[in-house]
């Protein structure tokens, strides 16, 4: 057996809405807010907007990186208790980095597979809350030695394996496709003004759930919610786009000496939480944001981590008797300018259809729930243009790919 990958076929399974919060940068209006929280409050909507009854959902699904709370590790169960899901109930946290939202997808119609007709996904991330921490002073500090306290958002960037950050595997593969900076950062810019004109005309609204402070009660146990900071108001939109231009993009100086990756043509880091609610189709006769055809998962080089996105779009395509050109938008997470350019490049993907609405690098990448985003963001854009056929997909750190085959239900009316 040839180890190219894992690939699914679904035949059954309906996304029937999927919400997200605002995208809101580190430190901002969301920084204090436990992503178990921001997760009830996208769970609990999802449920509202669809009209399902949340006492039929069969299993929860959560994801989220960062141990972002004292509870972090009861996130999915009290999302889905406090999301109005039945106690007896099950609950399970998923995780695939930058691919946590697609394989919350992957799992729930896997579990559809097995009999389950209802699954809440949802995924939530504080990059904010990443702690300070340390592994060794368990037992306590000796006289001279050395504090090891870190920032684990800053280290978690790093990949000891290839010893390299997720900066420098982007850099390696801009010199692997002779990628300039300049090219990289007329990308960079390309996905500002088109995330800003997206905003500005109103492309996220269906999608967007706006925050503000709340009061999440669960009869017989202790109640959780959102407080945020004083003056803050409702939080509606996301914050991180806003206009750019060429010459602001290129006065910014490189992470790495030699290397093309900077702050502007990188993803912004932002909190935020996103749900879908994930059912049997045939048995809820009833409207689906889209049908989940296929998913699709590869291991490729730490060292080249972005690349994943291209051998995983190969193989959903390959294995779903696709061709490239039977898919009529893709939405590739934008990990770094340089990563989306090369993978556009191995697959010869023409630019008119990758990222319409921009992407990671203008509205930011809360990681477990990225995938979430990209999928409800691509099912609204196929729905609203009258296309067929999307492709979701994102590299993963420490060197994957994944990508999920969705289809606009209005070709099965």
């Amino acid at each position: 057996m040839s180890h190219v990958g894992q690939y699914s076929a679904f035949t059954d399974v309906a996304i029937f809405d999927a919400v997200r919060t605002p995208w809101v940068d580190l430190g901002g209006a969301l920084a204090q807010v436990s992503p178990i929280d921001l997760g009830i409050k996208v769970g609990r909507e999802v449920l509202a907007r669809t009209g399902i009854d949340p006492q039929t959902v069969d299993s929860v699904l959560a994801g989220s990186m960062a141990q972002a709370s004292f509870d972090a590790y009861l996130l999915p169960r009290h999302i889905g208790l406090y999301s109005g899901v039945a106690p007896t109930v099950p609950a399970l946290g998923v995780q695939r980095i930058c691919a946590t939202g697609f394989e919350l997808l992957h799992q729930a119609a896997m579990q559809l597979d097995d009999g389950v007709q209802l699954v809440l996904c949802v995924a939530s991330e504080s990059m904010s809350r990443n702690p300070i921490s340390a592994y060794t002073h368990r037992d306590g500090f000796r006289l001279g030695a050395e504090v090891q306290f870190k920032d684990f958002l800053w280290e978690a960037l790093y990949d000891p394996a290839p010893g390299l950050d997720m900066i420098a595997t982007a850099d390696n593969l801009a010199r692997r496709y002779a990628l300039s900076r300049e090219a990289v950062d007329c990308y960079a810019c390309d996905s500002h003004h088109r995330a800003l004109q997206a905003q500005q005309t109103g492309a996220w609204v269906e999608e967007i759930v706006a925050v503000n402070n709340q009061v999440f009660e669960l009869e017989g146990y202790q109640p959780r919610g959102i407080s945020l900071p004083r003056r803050a108001g409702a939080v509606t939109e996301d914050s991180h786009p806003r206009p750019t231009d060429l010459s602001a993009l290129a006065r910014l100086r490189a992470v790495h000496e030699g290397g093309v990756q900077t702050a502007g043509n990188s993803c912004a880091v932002v909190d935020g939480a996103a749900a879908a609610l994930v059912g049997r189709a045939s048995a809820y006769k009833r409207p689906a944001l889209a049908w989940l055809l296929a998913s699709a998962v590869v291991g490729v080089a730490p060292e080249f981590m972005g690349i994943g996105p291209a051998p995983a779009i190969r193989l959903l395509l390959q294995r779903s008797g696709l061709n490239l050109d039977d898919i009529a938008r893709f939405e590739i997470n934008e990990a770094q300018a340089a990563q989306v350019l090369a993978v556009a490049q191995e697959l010869k993907l023409d630019g008119s259809r990758l990222n319409a609405q921009g992407g990671s690098l203008a509205i930011g990448h809360p990681l477990a729930a990225t995938g979430l985003r990209l999928v409800m963001t691509l099912a609204r854009q196929l729905r609203q243009h009258n296309l067929r056929y999307g492709i979701a997909a994102a590299c993963v750190g420490g060197g994957q790919g994944m990508a999920l085959l969705i289809e606009n239900p209005a070709y099965r009316a």
